[in-house]
C-alpha cells in the first residue's frame, strides 16, 4: 500500500501557484502570520442564501446559510485548504492500495461530540451511509461509487470503490459529508464535533452559536459566539456591513465592490475559483429536449457584455461547462463560444423553428445580479430570434420552489476541488443535483473511466472531451465565472481568500478572531 495522502498533496503542489487567488485591502501574509489570535467577542455574520425551510440535514445542504451554519456545528472528513489541497480533518490520515479502489482511513482519536459521545468509526460509517443506497441525498451520486464500508477497528475503516479513484480524499471533502453520531436524525437540533454549539435558530432569519470549549482543533474557535443574520437582499446586506451591524457579509454586489473598497474600515476579500453562474434548461421537456434549441440559446448570449456589465469584470468568461481555468484539467483548446445571432438562428431552423419564446424564472437568490443578468440576456437574445420573458421569483424558497423544477431558470455552483467531483455532482445522469436533468451515455461512461486512471495525461484527454460534450450537448448555459467577493470589517483578523467558497470556504467562523 502507498501513502496516497502525501502522494495526492504532492500532485497538487502546482495548484498553489495557479489558484488565481487575490485580495484587496488585505494585510500581507507575512504580517498576518505575526498576529496573535485573541479570544472573546461575538462575531456577527450577515449571510445571503437562507430560507425558512433550512435545517441542518446534511443530505440536503444547498445554499450559503445552511452550509456555513453546518460547518459551525459539524466537521467534515477532509478539508480543502486555501491552496486547494486536501487536508485531514476527522479522517486523520489515509492510504490507498494499488489501483486506488481500496482505501484505509484512520479516524481521528480524542474527538468528542457536543453530547459527550466519543467519535468512532461507527459514527463515520453511519454518516456516510446517509448518502448511499436509496438515500435522497444531494451527494448520492458522489457516494455511489462506494461499494463497501468496513469497520476495521474503532478508529479505522476501509472504503472499497467500484473502480479506482485517485481523488477519493477530495471527493470526501464535499460539504455534505459532515459527521453526526451514529443513529442521529434530529436535524433541527444538530449534534456535531464542531467549533460551536447551536444555541438558538429561527430558520431563514437568524441563528446563534456558542463556542465549544472542548473543541479538538488547536488555534481555532477564538470567538465566544457567532450570530448569523440571514440577509438575502444584497442592498440590505451591504448596508448592514457599512453600518457596523455585522462584521462580515458574503456575495457582494459586483457593482459596489470598488466603492466598498474605499471604506477605511473594510477589507474586500476576492477569491477566484470555480464559482459559476448558470441558465438551466430542463432537457426532459420541449423545447429544451432538442439539442439544437439548447445550442441556439447558448449562441444568443453576449458573454463579454454580461461579464463587464453584471460582474464589472470580476470573473472570467464561461464556455458552457463548469471547469475553471484554475483546474489542472481545464480544456484550454476548446474554442470560446461567442455571441453569434446568425448561429443561433441556424440552430433554431435546425429545430424547425423561426423564432422561440421562453419564460426565464429568476431571482437575486440565484446569485447577486441575476435579475440584471437576465435582462442583459433578454436584450441580446432578441437579436437571435429568441424572445425572453423574465419572471422574477421571491428569494425565500427559490431553491425549493424554482431550482430543478422550472423549465428555464437561473442558478449558480460553487467550485469543487476536482474536475471529477464537479462533473459528477452536476452532470452525471445519476446525480440528485443534475439540475438540467441531462443524460448522456458517453459522458457517464467516460466519467467513470477517467476517475480510475492514474495516468495524468490519459485523464486529461478524457476530461477535455467531457468538457466539450457538456459545452455542446448539455442543458446548462454557463456564460461566466464570478470571483467570490466578501466584505469584512477590519476588526476581524485572520481572514484569507479561499478557492472553494465565500467566507473562507464557509469556515470563517472557526478561523477568525476579533481585534480588541
Amino acid at each position: 500500500m502507498t501513502n496516497s495522502n502525501n502522494l495526492l498533496i504532492g500532485r497538487r503542489g502546482l495548484l498553489a501557484g495557479a489558484a488565481g487567488l487575490s485580495a484587496l485591502s488585505l494585510l500581507p501574509s507575512r504580517l498576518r502570520a505575526q498576529e496573535t489570535p485573541r479570544s472573546g467577542g461575538v462575531l456577527r455574520m450577515g449571510i445571503g442564501g437562507g430560507s425558512t425551510t433550512d435545517d441542518f440535514d446534511i443530505r440536503k445542504l444547498n445554499d450559503w446559510v445552511p452550509v456555513n451554519q453546518a460547518y459551525m456545528v459539524m466537521n467534515g472528513l477532509v478539508e480543502i485548504d486555501a491552496d486547494n489541497i486536501a487536508q485531514p480533518e476527522l479522517f486523520e490520515s489515509w492510504e490507498a492500495a494499488e489501483g486506488a479502489a481500496e482505501w484505509i482511513f484512520n479516524v481521528r482519536q480524542g474527538v468528542t461530540f457536543h453530547n459527550g459521545k466519543v467519535l468512532s468509526a461507527d459514527d463515520v460509517i453511519y454518516s456516510l451511509n446517509l448518502h448511499r443506497g436509496d438515500s435522497t441525498s444531494a451527494a448520492r451520486s458522489i457516494a455511489s461509487p462506494i461499494t463497501g464500508l468496513e469497520k476495521l477497528s474503532d478508529f479505522q475503516i476501509k472504503i472499497t470503490l467500484a473502480s479506482g479513484n485517485a481523488d477519493l480524499p477530495y471527493m470526501l471533502s464535499d460539504y455534505h459529508f459532515l459527521v453526526v453520531p451514529e443513529g442521529f436524525d434530529d436535524w433541527s437540533n444538530p449534534i456535531g464535533t464542531g467549533a460551536f454549539k447551536l444555541e438558538s435558530i429561527e430558520p431563514g432569519v437568524r441563528g446563534r452559536f456558542t463556542r465549544n470549549v472542548d473543541y479538538w482543533k488547536p488555534n481555532t474557535a477564538h470567538v465566544d459566539a457567532v450570530e448569523v443574520i440571514v440577509i438575502n437582499d444584497i442592498s440590505a446586506r451591504t448596508n448592514a456591513l457599512m453600518s457596523g451591524q455585522v462584521h462580515a457579509i458574503n456575495s457582494l454586489d459586483f457593482k459596489t465592490v470598488n466603492l466598498l473598497g474605499r471604506n477605511p474600515n473594510l477589507n474586500i476579500i476576492r477569491s477566484s475559483g470555480g464559482q459559476h453562474f448558470t441558465f438551466l434548461m430542463d432537457t426532459r421537456i420541449a423545447p429544451f429536449a432538442d439539442v439544437n434549441v439548447r445550442r441556439a440559446i447558448k449562441y444568443g448570449i453576449d458573454r463579454e457584455q454580461l461579464l463587464q456589465t453584471a460582474l464589472l469584470g470580476f470573473g472570467q468568461l464561461g464556455n458552457d461547462h463548469p471547469i475553471p481555468r484554475t483546474d489542472r484539467f481545464y480544456n484550454s483548446e476548446l474554442p470560446q463560444r461567442a455571441f453569434d445571432p446568425d448561429q443561433a438562428k441556424f440552430y433554431l431552423r435546425e429545430a424547425g423553428m423561426e423564432s422561440l419564446s421562453l419564460t426565464l424564472q429568476t431571482s437575486d437568490a440565484a446569485f447577486p445580479g441575476a435579475v440584471d443578468a437576465a435582462a442583459i440576456y433578454r436584450t441580446s437574445a432578441a437579436g437571435a430570434g429568441i424572445d425572453v420573458n423574465i419572471q422574477r421569483e421571491p428569494a425565500d424558497g427559490y431553491w425549493d420552489n424554482v431550482w430543478m423544477k422550472a423549465p428555464f431558470s437561473m442558478g449558480y455552483w460553487g467550485g469543487r476541488p476536482t474536475a471529477d467531483q464537479m462533473l459528477t455532482i452536476a452532470y452525471s445522469s445519476a446525480s440528485a443535483q443534475n439540475d438540467s436533468h441531462w443524460a448522456n451515455e458517453r459522458f457517464d461512461s467516460l466519467l467513470v473511466e477517467a476517475r480510475a486512471l492514474l495516468d495524468e495525461d490519459k485523464r486529461r484527454e478524457i476530461y477535455w472531451e467531457l468538457q466539450q460534450i457538456v459545452s455542446d450537448d448539455g442543458g446548462v448555459m454557463i456564460p461566466m465565472f464570478g470571483d467570490y467577493l466578501d466584505g469584512v470589517n477590519k476588526a476581524v483578523k485572520g481572514v484569507t481568500p479561499h478557492p472553494m467558497f465565500n467566507l473562507m470556504g464557509a469556515r470563517m467562523a472557526e478561523k477568525v478572531w476579533l481585534d480588541a
